[in-house]
């Protein structure tokens, strides 16, 4: 098992254990399955964030690519 595949699955566990086996996401609030679990950053790494536990949290997998899917601006026509 890999390094982040072992710190989600050790966070995952945590939360779980300490929310009765309910582990939010992050992102949108709603309950995570462990296989669609995934680690966010709170602060992201672009901004000064590390990847310690302290600053990883569990989300979607879908919440987390939303969460940094760049919005295409369309520029107005004159």
């Amino acid at each position: 098992m890999s390094k982040p595949a072992y710190t989600r699955d050790k966070i995952y566990k945590t939360v779980a254990r300490q929310l009765h086996g309910k582990v939010p996401c992050w992102v949108c609030g709603a309950h995570v399955e462990p296989q669609d679990a995934t680690l966010e950053h709170i602060q992201p790494l672009s901004e000064g964030g590390s990847s310690h536990q302290d600053n990883l949290a569990i989300s979607h997998d879908r919440c987390n690519h939303q969460r940094h899917a760049k919005v295409a601006l369309v520029p107005e026509s004159v």
